[in-house]
């Protein structure tokens, strides 16, 4: 079979299990997983579909979540959507009654009472929505920046370092605007004039603006500013939609949002958002010279459970902060720690249960992935299911963040210059305030403890008697023996059965 006829079975067993095409919404994808919106919650088959052996897990959220693995999931998603569009063009229009689109309410407004979507996590989520977009421009001039670092540093092709550094530096230089793009977009209101108002803050001009006895730099304020300017700005329009007259408002309502909101940018959010930028960078700078190491171990060791709660979303703000104002950020190195507690958790996990080869065989396939920072199908595929095995994993976690945060704490900083990879993926985006050889080593060790606590936790503290005497069986033999009919009877005189000796 090739691989596009792969890809189109994986789809086309996936979709019947979901509802078929008449319930899905929408479709899209992450690294990792197939992220469905449903119309009807109740048609998808969860264990059917768990029990594919190609789904790694399913997760739901605000949109349902089939893990299916990095790659696998760009290939499959397109296949994915063209069997929706296939089989809703095959379809007969059905016009519905009135009946049907209340029950159909009624039912949606049901599911969304249901779901645990607290407003703090909601507004999460839209910061989250804001910058995840732009994660691919960070991490391709990450890596050409650093790649420019190390030609300068050998000293070679010097004619072309200047040109690689104004590749890599251009989308930071004007990230406030697409923030304030995607910042108007994701709270309702018109994003370009949202990217008009963030592009205030880099506007070389503002050089020659005195605010509270200070002269404005250019990028002041940063991200923050921009979110800021573009949130103001989102209310400001909707004020003008509701007052200003239909004939009027194509001409007032984009001023008088870019007046307004530019003004308040200017002589207010610019100076507030710098100074918490500010803040927010000494913080992080105080807390790895004086309190890394433990620092670094509560980071390491809570970040899976915060992933899981969704509240991870807040660091997205503050390390896309960091990378502005000091080339990197000192956070992620050391919450990547975490999957090489789940690598090592998961090695572990092997040799205990020799005889289970369906996790055996789940573990094989996601350690590449685990090992390039792509933890989801070990968490949802191994320890998480386990229970006691994601507890320990956390512990690797937890030591891998002390380790590097040990170094921070004696001068050694480790930082990754994008967000997004980690793993083994995150070593061409190193980079700290030593030279990258002992920025390179210290978190290659992270790694190392992170593996071996993640492992020797896990093998000796993640199973209880009870778990091995569960878990640890031949899953192939036991399900063939299930349904394997008893042997016949032998022919002949059945022999008399001996006298029980006393």
């Amino acid at each position: 079979m090739s691989t596009d006829d792969k890809n189109r079975a994986i789809a086309a067993a996936i979709l019947p299990l979901v509802g078929g095409a008449g319930n899905i919404s929408s479709v899209a994808h992450c690294m990792t997983r197939l992220r469905l919106g449903l119309r009807d919650r109740s048609l998808v088959q969860d264990e059917a579909l768990k029990a594919l052996p190609f789904v790694m897990g399913v997760v739901e959220d605000d949109t349902y979540q089939i893990v299916l693995g990095p790659g696998t999931v760009a290939r499959v998603t397109p296949e994915f959507e063209a069997l929706v569009a296939e089989e809703a063009a095959a379809r007969p229009h059905h016009t519905p009654t009135a009946e049907e689109l209340a029950d159909k309410g009624a039912a949606l407004k049901a599911a969304q009472k249901q779901k645990n979507a607290t407003p703090f996590k909601l507004f999460l989520r839209k910061i989250a929505n804001i910058f995840v977009p732009l994660i691919p421009a960070l991490i391709g001039c990450g890596i050409i920046a650093g790649l420019n670092g190390l030609l300068i540093n050998l000293g070679w092709l010097p004619g072309v370092t200047p040109a690689l550094a104004a590749i890599a530096s251009g989308f930071m230089a004007l990230i406030a605007v697409f923030v304030g793009y995607n910042t108007a977009k994701e709270f309702g209101g018109t994003a370009i004039l949202g990217g008009a108002v963030a592009a205030i803050i880099v506007y070389a001009g503002v050089a020659k603006i005195e605010v509270f006895g200070q002269t404005l730099s250019p990028g002041q304020g940063g991200v923050l500013g921009a979110l800021g300017a573009a949130v103001l700005a989102v209310y400001v329009e909707k004020w003008c939609r509701r007052w200003v007259p239909e004939s009027l408002d194509v001409l007032v309502t984009p001023t008088l949002t870019v007046l307004v909101s530019g003004l308040v940018t200017v002589f207010g959010l610019m100076f507030v958002a710098g100074e918490v930028s500010q803040a927010i960078g000494d913080a992080a700078n105080w807390l790895l010279e004086n309190a890394g190491a433990g620092a670094g171990f509560l980071l390491g060791g809570l970040f899976l459970p915060l992933v899981m709660l969704g509240l991870h979303q807040a660091l997205i703000p503050i390390h896309t902060t960091l990378i502005e104002q000091q080339g990197y950020t000192a956070l992620l190195p050391i919450l990547a720690m975490a999957g090489a507690g789940q690598v090592g958790a998961a090695m572990a996990v092997y040799l205990r249960l020799p005889r289970n080869g369906s996790i055996r065989r789940t573990i094989k396939s996601a350690l590449p992935a685990g090992f390039l920072g792509v933890g989801e199908p070990l968490i949802y595929g191994v320890s998480l299911p386990l229970g006691r095995p994601f507890i320990t994993a956390c512990v690797g976690g937890a030591f891998g963040g002390g380790f590097i945060g040990l170094f921070s704490m004696l001068g050694d900083k480790v930082g990754s210059t994008a967000i997004g990879p980690s793993g083994w993926a995150l070593f061409p985006l190193l980079d700290g305030n030593k030279g990258l050889g002992s920025t390179i080593a210290i978190y290659a060790g992270g790694l190392l403890v992170g593996y071996l606590v993640g492992f020797v936790a896990t093998y000796f503290w993640g199973f209880s008697r009870e778990m091995i005497e569960e878990f640890d069986v031949d899953t192939e033999t036991a399900t063939a023996s299930a349904t394997t009919p008893a042997a016949a009877p032998a022919s002949g005189p059945t022999p008399e059965p001996e006298p029980v000796k006393v």
